[in-house]
C-alpha cells in the first residue's frame, strides 16, 4: 500500500507538490499548537506564582479594570438590550403557536442567565479587550519596552500579564452581571408591549424560576473565559515579532483563538455544570 502511494506520487508531480504542501502546513500547524499550548501553560503557572509575591501594583489593576471594565459597559448594555428583546420577541410568537406564551419569562430568564449573558458578554470582551492587550503588549514587545523592564530588574509577568488578568477577572463577572440585568429588562419590555404579558408577572415567574446556580454558573463560566482570554492575549503580545505587521496578526489571532475557545468550553462547562449543579 504505502509503495503504491509512493509511485503514484512520483508518477504525479503536481499531486506529489500539493500533497508536501498539505502536509507542511498540516505539521506547521500541528508545531504551532503545541507552541501555543506549552507557553500558556507556563504563563499561567508563572502568573498564578508571582501573583502571591511582592511587590503588588494595585494601582496598575485598576487603571486596566477602568479600561476593560467602565469603558465596556455601554457596548454591553447596547448587546444585551437587543440579545433579550430579540429572544423574547422570537420565543414569543414561537410558543404562541403552541399556548406557551405563558412560559416566556421562564425560558428567558433562564437562557440569559445560563447562557446568552456569560457567552454574549465573553465574545465582545474578546473583541474589544483581548484585542487591545495583543496589540498593547505586542507593541511593547517590538519596541523592546519588555526588553527595558527586565534591564531595569522588574518582572514582565508582574507589570504587564498580572494586573490584566485580575483586571479582566474582576471586570468581566460584573460587565456579565450587568448584561444579565438589562437582557432581563429589554425582554421584560418587549414581552409587555409586543406579547401581552403583564410586567408584574414576568418579574414574578423569572424570580420564581432563577435559582442562586444559575447565577453563580454563569459567572463561574466568565471567570474561566476571561482568565483565558488575557492570558491568551498576553501570551501571545510577549511573543509578537514582525514589526507592525506582527502586531495586526497578533490581534487577529487572539479574537480568533478567544472566540472558538469560549464557543467550545462554553459546552464543556454547561455539561459539567448538569452533571454536577444543576438539579436533575
Amino acid at each position: 500500500m504505502a509503495h503504491t502511494s509512493i509511485q503514484f506520487l512520483a508518477n504525479h508531480p503536481l499531486q506529489s507538490k500539493l500533497y508536501f504542501f498539505l502536509m507542511r502546513r498540516l505539521g506547521r500547524k500541528l508545531m504551532d499548537s503545541l507552541h501555543f499550548v506549552g507557553g500558556f501553560s507556563l504563563l499561567s503557572y508563572q502568573a498564578i506564582r508571582e501573583s502571591f509575591q511582592s511587590p503588588f501594583y494595585f494601582r496598575l489593576v485598576l487603571d486596566q479594570m477602568l479600561f476593560m471594565g467602565a469603558q465596556s459597559i455601554m457596548l454591553v448594555s447596547i448587546t444585551a438590550l437587543a440579545t433579550g428583546s430579540v429572544m423574547a420577541l422570537q420565543f414569543g410568537y414561537g410558543l404562541a403557536k403552541f399556548g406557551g406564551t405563558l412560559y416566556i419569562p421562564k425560558i428567558v430568564s433562564l437562557a440569559i442567565l445560563r447562557e446568552m449573558g456569560p457567552v454574549f458578554t465573553s465574545l465582545l470582551v474578546a473583541g474589544r479587550i483581548g484585542s487591545g492587550i495583543a496589540s498593547e503588549v505586542g507593541s511593547m514587545k517590538v519596541t523592546q519596552q519588555i526588553d527595558a523592564i527586565r534591564a531595569l530588574g522588574t518582572s514582565p509577568i508582574k507589570r504587564i500579564v498580572i494586573p490584566r488578568l485580575l483586571a479582566s477577572m474582576i471586570s468581566l463577572p460584573i460587565l456579565t452581571l450587568i448584561a444579565d440585568y438589562i437582557g432581563l429588562f429589554g425582554a421584560m419590555l418587549v414581552s409587555s408591549n409586543e406579547l401581552g404579558i403583564n410586567r408584574e408577572y414576568f418579574i414574578s415567574k423569572s424570580i420564581e424560576t432563577l435559582r442562586i446556580y444559575d447565577f453563580t454558573t454563569g459567572m463561574a463560566k466568565t471567570s474561566v473565559f476571561a482568565f483565558f482570554i488575557s492570558l491568551t492575549a498576553c501570551w501571545k503580545g510577549l511573543h509578537t515579532e514582525g514589526g507592525t505587521h506582527g502586531v495586526g496578526h497578533s490581534t487577529t489571532w487572539v479574537v480568533v483563538t478567544s472566540s472558538i475557545f469560549i464557543m467550545i468550553s462554553d459546552f464543556f462547562l454547561t455539561k459539567i455544570f448538569i452533571l454536577t449543579v444543576f438539579p436533575n
